[in-house]
């Protein structure tokens, strides 16, 4: 009954006027931005991250609410009309859809991916306001030893999977971790790596480095890569509108994909991509139209894209209950509540109840918002695909630096703006994960943190990180996760070796 009643009275702050603008302004300049070629939502929510600084915290996570949701969904129009998913969660949504629209049925994708996204994301975000209460009540048991051994699991499950290669994924990590330790020790009020420069005494601003690695870094990779491919776009012919016949071959993929999509995106190491092609698989084996699936079968769309926007709503649960990301999305919502001196977790439920209940009901406005807007502005959306790319990321350029100037005008934030583009850039050219070094910057100095005072508490003993049964079973599943890749990878050459 309490969860109703919060429920109700974050539904009374989400409906407030301003309210209500932020979140139409977040959902239409999410699903504008994201609906560009090569944008995912984290790029997205890193670029559009100063508009925000100004704001109030209330109004600013509604907004960035609307800007994640618009996002995933934007990320699935390139997919379906230009076969160039936004992010790798969207390639399931490609295999099928991209087809539907060669065929002429771009309309009927790109409606089933609307409707399957308004369902899924409803469906989950009841999930997410019934099921995070029950999630702080365990979190608030934590003690300092429980929440480094927790920050231990993110630091290692996102390092591990995110990109191919764990050794990479936690190279860019320690850089994370790097960057968090400069500014001034808050226990000894010593200056850790500053070099003099006072500017870097405050440390390095998440937004700068979020905005300088995915917006700065992927514009000047495309450039890289600008004479090496081009995309051809795709026209919709016919008519937007699904039949009768597609109705009914869609709605039992969109609550399975939901199905798959929100317990495995809640998971600290699960993420989006694994239930889009879970979904897509089942889809594959159940649907009656086998001969279809290959050459544009609407299930192979209902479903991926229906999981995706329920793992989007996964991702929120241990990111509002416990502060953890799991995905590269999340950590740029972490880096929006950072801004504002605000740290998700059990404590934000009690210190600021208004403000987490009028995030969480703003997102079912936000999702409604998101079917009323996409599906009859479908066509402004493939006119955006055809801005020319030198435009396109010409223009991110401007905004990533106006954005910067505007968060903190000085010449230090520029350049190192500059300097972590070129840092992003040399990243995904060598194939190395960039969320790892935004959670590592985030999470760093917290774990620092609830070690030391852990130790302190415990007079300098490093066995209180196993006294708490807690703690050793969080820092077991870290360690598991941190060999299984190397296991798994050794494996496989084994058998390899073998035939």
């Amino acid at each position: 009954m309490d969860t109703f009643a919060a429920l109700a009275h974050g539904m009374a702050i989400a409906v407030q006027p301003m309210n209500l603008l932020y979140a139409l302004i977040g959902v239409f300049l999410g699903t504008a931005v994201g609906v560009l070629p090569g944008i995912g939502p984290a790029l997205t929510v890193a670029l559009l991250l100063p508009v925000t600084y100004k704001l109030d915290p209330g109004g600013s996570l509604i907004m960035f609410a609307g800007i994640y949701y618009g996002g995933m969904y934007g990320g699935s129009t390139t997919a379906i009309l230009i076969n160039t998913p936004g992010e790798s969660a969207s390639m399931a949504t490609a295999l099928e859809g991209n087809k539907m629209a060669k065929a002429g049925r771009g309309g009927p994708a790109l409606a089933t991916s609307a409707i399957g996204s308004f369902v899924a994301g409803t469906i989950a975000t009841i999930g997410l306001a019934f099921l995070s209460p029950y999630l702080v009540d365990i979190a608030v048991r934590f003690g300092p030893e429980d929440y480094f051994a927790l920050m231990c699991v993110a630091f290692v499950t996102v390092s591990a999977t995110f990109g191919d290669s764990p050794i990479r994924g936690l190279t860019s990590l320690f850089i994370g971790l790097t960057l968090g330790l400069i500014g001034i020790d808050k226990l000894t009020g010593q200056a850790r790596l500053a070099f003099g420069v006072p500017e870097l005494l405050d440390g390095v601003e998440v937004t700068t480095l979020a905005v300088g690695l995915f917006a700065v870094g992927e514009a000047l990779y495309v450039a890289s890569r600008r004479h090496h491919s081009e995309e051809k776009i795709e026209a919709i012919k016919g008519s937007l509108w699904m039949t009768r016949e597609d109705w009914k071959r869609s709605w039992k993929p969109w609550l399975r994909g939901t199905l798959f999509g929100f317990p495995i995106g809640a998971l600290p190491a699960g993420g989006a991509e694994i239930p889009t092609f879970l979904s897509y698989s089942a889809e594959r084996r159940l649907t009656k139209y086998p001969d279809q699936f290959g050459k544009g079968a609407i299930e192979g769309v209902a479903g991926p894209e229906a999981a995706n926007n329920a793992s989007a709503a996964g991702t929120l649960v241990p990111l509002l209950t416990l502060g953890l990301p799991t995905s590269a999305t999340a950590a740029m919502m972490l880096a929006g509540f950072q801004q504002y001196g605000l740290n998700p977790g059990p404590l934000l439920f009690a210190e600021r109840p208004d403000l987490v209940w009028g995030l969480i009901a703003s997102l079912f406005i936000a999702n409604t918002m998101l079917l009323v807007l996409n599906l009859p502005l479908v066509g402004l959306w493939v006119k955006l695909l055809a801005i020319p790319t030198p435009w396109l990321y010409a223009g991110i350029l401007v905004f990533a630096t106006m954005g910067t100037i505007a968060a903190k005008p000085s010449v230090v934030e520029l350049s190192m703006l500059a300097g972590f583009g070129v840092l992003g850039f040399l990243m995904r050219r060598f194939d190395f994960p960039i969320a790892p070094v935004v959670v590592g910057l985030i999470l760093g100095p917290i774990a620092e943190s609830q070690l030391r005072r852990a130790l302190a508490i415990s007079l300098g003993d490093p066995m209180t990180l196993l006294q708490s049964p807690i703690s050793a079973t969080l820092l077991v599943i870290a360690l598991i996760a941190l060999i299984a890749p190397f296991i798994l990878k050794g494996l496989g050459r084994f058998k390899a070796n073998e035939d």
